[in-house]
């Protein structure tokens, strides 16, 4: 199995519609792949959200008459019983058919639209996300694809990786050590992770191709520091239960032409 079969097999997996052998062989795949588990990743918390989140609502009373109406079927009423034998069963059997057929198109769409028009903003989701993939980072063997402190190392790693060059650098002498990178999955797109730490707290920096969406921003969410600027038609995600002027120090370093500009606050 390759990473090409995954998005194919992903929601089988997560539906338990695979094969035995199948399921195997995609939990061996993505147990492998970092790419494969955060796409795996994403759509479990998908689901997971959705189930949380979308709103359903029972038909109103009177939907039924309506739909009959619209279809021309009127109000059916079961025939004598007497006359029962004289009706043709296929008479009988489609109008319920489709009647159940247009109230289910009528439900499934009724909770499609409300869910949509209730689910929260675009830059809300996307960091709930960054906070997600920073989490998943923390379990063992999930922080780095290429492990090093070297930023010529790790610089190259991403090279045919994505259609951007991150702007990796060691800023271990302004109190921030490069840990190494990884590639991370936000908005369904694949980004940089570049993985610093500052004292005993990782921080994660996500860099993507800048879309001209969300502005930059500062924010706390579930007890985790989420800033977000754009710098040279990239946009950046940085995430960290480190404090938020740690976070704004990182921005200032990366975005400078050298890597030395400030000394290093003192890591809380």
């Amino acid at each position: 199995m390759d990473c090409k079969q995954t998005p194919m097999l992903v929601h089988g997996y997560i539906d338990g519609e695979l094969a035995l052998a199948e399921s195997l062989a995609f939990e061996a795949h993505v147990s492998g792949c970092a790419g494969c588990r955060a796409l795996l990743a994403e759509q479990q918390a998908l689901q997971a959200a959705v189930r949380q989140h979308a709103r359903f609502h029972a038909a109103p009373a009177g939907l039924e008459a309506r739909l009959r109406g619209a279809a021309g079927l009127g109000q059916v009423e079961p025939p004598p019983a007497a006359h029962l034998r004289l009706l043709p069963r296929r008479a009988t059997a489609w109008q319920p058919l489709a009647v159940a057929a247009a109230l289910l198109l009528a439900i499934v769409t009724s909770s499609g639209v409300t869910y949509y028009a209730s689910r929260p903003p675009a830059g809300n989701a996307i960091a709930d996300q960054a906070i997600d993939d920073h989490l998943r980072s923390l379990l063992a063997g999930h922080l780095t694809d290429v492990a090093s402190s070297n930023q010529h190392t790790v610089k190259p790693w991403f090279a045919g990786k994505l259609d951007l060059s991150p702007p990796v650098k060691d800023l271990a002498a302004q109190g921030f050590p490069l840990v190494g990178g990884r590639l991370d999955y936000l908005d369904e797109k694949p980004v940089a992770a570049l993985v610093y730490r500052h004292g005993a707290h990782v921080i994660n920096v996500f860099v993507a191709a800048a879309d001209g969406g969300a502005a930059d921003s500062s924010t706390t969410r579930r007890g985790y520091n989420l800033l977000h600027w754009t710098h040279d038609n990239m946009a950046y995600w940085a995430v960290s239960d480190a404090d938020a002027d740690a976070l704004r120090q990182l921005h200032k370093l990366l975005e400078a032409p050298d890597a030395g500009p400030e000394p290093s606050a003192t890591p809380k």
